[in-house]
This record gives C-alpha cells, structure tokens and sequence, in this order.
C-alpha cells in the first residue's frame, strides 16, 4: 500500500509542478526567433508522454491496491504469457502516441533546414573550445575551405586559391552580430571533434561534425544579446565553449559590418618588424626588463618566450579595457596606457616579433607545494596547455612551462576571485576562470606550480 501511495503522491507532485514550472522559472527562455512551431511541438511531447505517465502511473497503483495480498483470498494469479486482444490495443494505441509526438516535429524540421530564397548566410565554425564565423563579402558567396589549411594566421582554413575568398568577412571573435527581422541560414562546421551550435532564445541547434556542413536558419524578431552554447560534449572545457549571438537594427549591424576585416585584409597582413618592434619595446623593459625576463618586484611577468599570437591577443585586450577593467586589477590598470601607445596593429605586430626575437631563460624558481599532488592537478590543464605546459595556439591556450610562477600564481588567484575573466568581451578569460575555480586553495596553487616548473 505504502508503493502505491507513493506513485499516487508522485503523479500529484509531478503535474502541479508542470502547471506551476512557468511562474517558478522552469520553462523556456523567451523566444527571440520565428520558431514558434518549436515550442507547439515540445507541448505536444508533453501532454502526450504526460498523458502515458499519469495513465500508467495511476493504473499500476490501482493494480497494487486492487490485488494485494489478502490472508482472506484462496484465489491464485494466473500467468498468461500472451495476450492478443491486449497486444494489438498496446500496439495501436502506442503507435498513435508516437505519431502524434513524431509527426510535428517531422514537419518543423522539413521547414527547419529549408531556409527561404533571400536569406543572407554566416558559416559558423566549431573548435575545442571557441566559436568563429565567415561572411560572404559583396559577392554574396562563400569561397571554398579545406581543414588541411588552417594555419595560425587562417584558422578558418579559407582557400585563398578560390577568387570568391577575397571578400569574405572573417569574425575571429566569438561574438557575432546579424540584423534584425531578416533571414539568415547558418552553415555550421567543426574543425575537430563533434561540437552542437545552440542558442536557446532562437530554438535552434544543430549538430557539427568534422568533414559535414550541416545547416538551419531563423529569423530574428527582437534585438538583444543571446548566449551561443555547444551542447555536445565535446571534451573537457565542454561547459565552458560559451559564444554571442548580437541582433541588432539594421544601422548598428551594418556599422560592426563595415569595421570587420576581409580574408584579403587579414591574408595581407605582414609579419612584424623585430627591428621596428625593439624601439617601441624601449618603454617596456622599465618593468619587464631589457631581455624580457620579467620582474617580479613590479610585478611584470616574464614575456620572452611566450607565443606571440598570446601576447598580441592580451595587448589588444588591455587597448580594449576588456583586461584591467576590474577596480582591484591593479597592475591590470597599469598596462592599459602602456598597449594604447601602440598606435596600429602594425605597432602590435612589429613589437611582438620583437618579443619574440628574445633569448628564453629560465626564471628562479623556489616551489613550496607537492609537485606529485600538482601532476594530477594539471591532467585537465594539459588538454588545453598541452602535456608539456607547451601551450597550443588551437585551443587558445598560451604557454607555461618556464615561465613566471608567480605571475602565474597571481593570475590564478585573479581568476578564482572575478578579478579576471568577468567582463563580458573576455571569452577565453571566462573559460579559465571555470577551471580556475576548482582549484580548492592556495596550497593547491602552490602544487600546481611546482609541476609546472618541472616541465
């Protein structure tokens, strides 16, 4: 008696909480898309599995009440392995359950992927774990792409060969915009391993997978920011594979249009001049030192040594206030009028080959941690860092073995705190400070360290 109350209590508790979910926040995120149909077919899901739960559920109470055991009964159960009045009625009545749940949903998706004649395209690309994106230029055509040649300077594997590239709008941000009230398909592909492009707001996702292009499109109906998500596990920073999706008016869009640089801008760009670089590198050696070697008295990391496209990416950061924004990131402030001297990207580049061209030595180390217990601290650090602290330019990830400690032992700390990592532009900082966050302690940093100072 008591299991059968207990399924009585469960179909209660179950459906009050179905009718109350919207007012409690448990439902869907507010639509911002044209894909009402979405939501009309996971009600139709609900009330009919709904319908299976509550049935079943209330029968096999019944069923344990009605027939229980009774010390009165001489009666005995009887086993009868086949029934076939029962079985065509739980065929046709599950059959039908099933079409009504399959049938909408066949429906939704035939127009899913069938995006309509005058919608614009974005081709958005997946990696472990960061999201970019390519636009057809004025031509209205993607060129072709090919993973064998993604390169530092084109992650996107772009075919400069294929005249219809040159235009082609490169986003190597993880924030996309698109406008307001006009169709847009998305081309989706991966340059790795499986990853699912999502944005709850627009009820869309779709599944990428590594030698497909896959497809779906929406239109946008209000203006508004909207997480990007990857809800295919994908490895270990899975969670934190976090992108935007802006819609804006048709004005605001076509002003973040006009300043995004072309495949032929970004294939043009030169390599830096270490020579040129070595002048504006002047006014950093007063903290970093002549060498690059650091300082920790100031509270300067070491640079030389560190990949450049890391360093590029953190100049450009602090010129961006999207580092050193925080008011207690103090030699974050410190940095921000010190990148905004470098007045281009050619000052950037010219300075990081400079950098670059700096004899790599190994800074003073003086551990108090374990660094057995640090080992397997780092076992998830590797899979973005790489297993020699090398760092990988694929997963955004800069290098650490042999450089500051205690730099590294400061930002940690930053990341664990919202130091770093918070502001809404810091893509990879948010992602670090997720990881940085299971480190329990100070001991646990120390541990850490001291692994990665024996790489």
């Amino acid at each position: 008696m008591v299991f059968a109350w207990a399924l009585i209590l469960l179909v209660v508790i179950t459906v009050v909480f179905h009718f109350a979910a919207p007012s409690l926040g448990w439902w869907f995120t507010d639509i911002a898309s044209n894909w009402t149909t979405m939501d009309q077919t996971v009600n139709v899901t609900f009330w009919v599995t709904g319908f299976v739960f509550v049935v079943i559920n209330l029968f096999m109470a019944w069923a344990v009440i009605r027939y229980r055991h009774r010390k009165e009964r001489t009666d005995k159960a009887e086993y009868e392995p086949e029934n076939k009045k029962l079985e065509w009625w739980l065929t046709i009545v599950t059959s039908v359950g099933i079409a009504a749940m399959l049938a909408p949903g066949l429906a939704v998706w035939a127009k899913f992927v069938t995006p309509p004649d005058d919608a614009s395209i974005v081709e958005v690309v997946g990696q472990q774990w960061a999201w970019t994106y390519r636009l057809p230029g004025r031509d209205g055509e993607l060129g072709a792409s090919d993973m064998r040649l993604v390169t530092l300077d084109n992650p996107l594997g772009v075919d400069p060969m294929d005249p219809k590239s040159s235009d082609d709008v490169i986003i190597e941000s993880p924030e996309l915009h698109i406008p307001l009230g006009k169709s847009v398909k998305f081309l989706l592909r991966a340059k790795d391993v499986n990853h699912q492009f999502a944005v709850p707001q627009f009820r869309v996702k779709m599944d990428m997978v590594p030698g497909m292009v896959t497809h779906f499109w929406l239109t946008p109906t209000r203006t508004g920011r909207f997480d990007a998500l990857c809800e295919q596990l994908c490895g270990v920073a899975h969670f934190a594979m976090r992108g935007r999706v802006v819609v804006d008016e048709e004005p605001a869009y076509q002003e973040w249009l006009a300043a995004q640089p072309s495949f032929a801008q970004t294939a043009a760009r030169v390599k830096g001049d270490a020579q040129a670089g070595q002048a504006l590198f002047a006014t950093c050696t007063a903290c970093h030192g002549e060498q690059g070697q650091g300082n920790k008295e100031l509270g300067a990391p070491k640079l030389a040594g560190q990949d450049g496209w890391y360093v590029a990416r953190q100049l450009q950061s602090f010129k961006q206030g999207v580092r050193g924004s925080h008011e207690n990131d103090t030699y974050g402030k410190q940095m921000i009028p010190f990148a905004s001297m470098l007045a281009d990207d050619a000052a950037m580049r010219n300075i990081v080959a400079y950098i670059g061209s700096l004899p790599d030595t190994r800074p003073e180390y003086s551990g108090s941690g374990n660094p057995e217990r640090g080992r397997k601290l780092y076992a998830t650090c590797s899979a973005c860092h790489g297993a020699k602290g090398e760092g990988i330019w694929a997963t955004n990830a800069p290098r650490l073995a042999g450089m500051s400690n205690w730099y590294m032992a400061r930002q940690l700390d930053n990341f664990r705190q919202g130091i770093r990592g918070t502001h809404p532009q810091d893509f990879h900082g948010a992602q670090m400070r997720s990881m940085a966050r299971s480190l329990k302690d100070e001991a646990s940093i120390n541990d850490l360290l001291d692994y990665i100072n024996e790489l």
